[in-house]
């Protein structure tokens, strides 16, 4: 029967429930099989409704049916098993939820092989064979297996739908042509995707070419990736080499001066020491010569005495005790100040020429375009820094307070101890933070008036004139806010502003872009005045206080 019989899959001898062999087949009143325990706990289940069904037709049965063994069934799997199965369809050929299945197979539905267009139907490989082997079925139209062929049918009229409206933009059937469609430009669903088709070929057209274009802007960007690369590399080691040479000269100065000062050392001690041997000697000689005149002064001979009295009281030469200058741990001091004065000047030049390099550093461009400028208060605060104030800038009459991010105008002077980078004239003070890049912060403002500047390093600090005066020079650029106006002021040229009154102003740099822009901020932000130039310099965050009692603070921002 196995070589000759029908053949048979192993879908067959399969339980629809675990898809496995049957095991202890029973077979229930509606005629399908399954594992006993299978069709048990599928019953079991079912038992607080109190009818029993079958899985595959949903028969129901009142009462539960007895299960019984069904012996000819289970020798048949055994025998089959033996004699061997047809082998079975590998699970992948099954339907998964994400598989069209076929409309056709019955149970366990394999994958679609082909959709039909007309059938409205999807077929795996085994159904779609009469769609191939059948002359009626030539015109029908196969397709890649389709979940969405019921889009295909028309939801008024039941029909497939095979034209289409111009005029509406929309499939339509044939009865559609002749009823809502009627009069309107209606032409096959072929000749539109004729049509699109030739469209769809100029938009790949397009789109192959701004790929191609875009490729062309990858390479470039590859290349100036590259090319940054290789200059930062080179820059690194030509710069440590020339680091290097620069610490090389300041150990063989330290070697130098180490070297001196030893020498001197030697020098000196060699006085102190000859000029102490001398006075030891000294020291021997008078004690020889008092003991003498002491043993002179018990001689009762006054004959002797005399005698021997002039020659006994003559005293040798004295060491002149003014060339001796005793200066504990201060013999070297003129040495340590001179080089802490190198020192300070290294340091003032490499903060100068390192703000130099980094702002060099910070220039580097690149093909790709900066992202716009912000519009919203939200996109400000994306660019927010925190602002303190340097006590070295700050003019004596101002009192830092908060973090040194407030400044207030007072009547009398603070004990600042003198310093080059303090204003000596005007109470005006700058930030410790250099900036470049983009920066925004806030300065809320209170008392008659205040000007909110950015100033370069070197504006200055000791003179009386505009150039110590922040907007009144070429090296700062401020606004006056008062409560009644607002004025700007650069290289001492003065441009009136209108806005709204603010007791709060909002200052946003793009150093690298030019860009200084002055806003006035309460619930909304409105822009009151902005500058477009060349920036040379870090800029620095400023203030004026020009009224006793007036006050200013870098506000933090969330």
């Amino acid at each position: 029967m196995a070589q000759k019989g029908v053949q048979l899959d192993r879908e067959t001898f399969s339980c629809s429930i675990c898809l496995d062999l049957l095991k202890d087949p029973v077979a229930i009143p509606c005629g399908h099989s399954y594992c006993m325990n299978c069709i048990k706990s599928f019953w079991d289940e079912e038992q607080k409704k109190k009818t029993y069904s079958c899985p595959q037709c949903r028969q129901t049965f009142t009462p539960r049916p007895v299960l019984v063994k069904n012996t000819m069934l289970a020798v048949l799997v055994e025998q089959l098993k033996k004699t061997g199965l047809q082998a079975a369809p590998a699970d992948h050929c099954y339907a998964g939820p994400e598989d069209v299945a076929c409309d056709v197979c019955i149970g366990r539905k394999m994958k679609a092989f082909k959709s039909c267009l007309v059938c409205v139907i999807s077929y795996c490989e085994q159904h779609v064979r009469l769609h191939y082997e059948c002359p009626a079925f030539e015109k029908h139209k196969l397709v890649e297996p389709s979940k969405k062929l019921q889009e295909n049918i028309c939801s008024r009229h039941d029909e497939v739908m095979k034209m289409f409206c111009r005029t509406d933009q929309q499939s339509i059937c044939y009865l559609c042509s002749v009823d809502e469609h009627k009069g309107h430009d209606t032409v096959s669903a072929a000749a539109e995707r004729t049509e699109r088709q030739r469209e769809l070929e100029v938009s790949r057209q397009n789109i192959q070419q701004r790929i191609q274009d875009r490729e062309k802007d990858v390479k470039l960007l590859q290349q100036e990736v590259e090319a940054i690369n290789q200059s930062a590399d080179q820059t690194v080691e030509h710069s440590e080499k020339i680091f290097t040479e620069l610490i090389h000269l300041i150990q063989k100065r330290s070697s130098d001066v180490k070297q001196q000062i030893r020498s001197q050392q030697e020098t000196e001690v060699s006085r102190v020491k000859e000029l102490e041997e001398k006075l030891e000697q000294e020291i021997t000689e008078l004690k020889r010569k008092d003991a003498e005149l002491k043993q002179l002064s018990h001689t009762e001979d006054h004959i002797q005495f005399l005698h021997n009295y002039p020659s006994l009281s003559a005293l040798s030469e004295s060491t002149d005790s003014s060339s001796i200058n005793i200066r504990p741990l201060r013999y070297f001091e003129d040495v340590t100040a001179a080089v802490s004065e190198v020192r300070d000047k290294l340091q003032d030049i490499l903060r100068e020429e390192w703000t130099n390099i980094s702002l060099t550093v910070t220039e580097v461009d690149v093909l790709l375009s900066d992202p716009p400028e912000p519009k919203t208060r939200a996109e400000f605060l994306k660019y927010s820094c925190e602002i303190t104030l340097d006590p070295n800038t700050a003019q004596k009459q101002l009192l830092l307070t908060r973090g040194n991010r407030k400044a207030e105008f007072m009547s009398q002077k603070q004990s600042y101890l003198d310093h080059p980078d303090r204003f000596a004239f005007y109470c005006q003070v700058l930030s410790i933070e250099s900036l470049t890049g983009r920066c925004y912060w806030e300065v809320e403002w209170k008392g008659k008036g205040v000007i909110v500047a950015v100033a370069y390093k070197n504006i200055s600090r000791a003179e009386g004139g505009n150039e110590g005066i922040l907007g009144r020079n070429n090296k700062s650029w401020a606004i006056k806010c008062s409560n009644n106006s607002y004025t700007f002021w650069h290289n001492n040229n003065e441009t009136p502003i209108s806005g709204p009154r603010s007791s709060r102003v909002g200052v946003y740099l793009d150093h690298r872009a030019g860009i200084l822009s002055l806003y006035s901020v309460s619930e909304t932000m409105t822009l009151l005045h902005r500058v477009q130039t060349t920036f040379t310099q870090p800029l620095y965050a400023g203030l004026w206080l020009y009224s006793v009692g007036t006050s200013s603070e870098f506000i933090k921002l969330k």
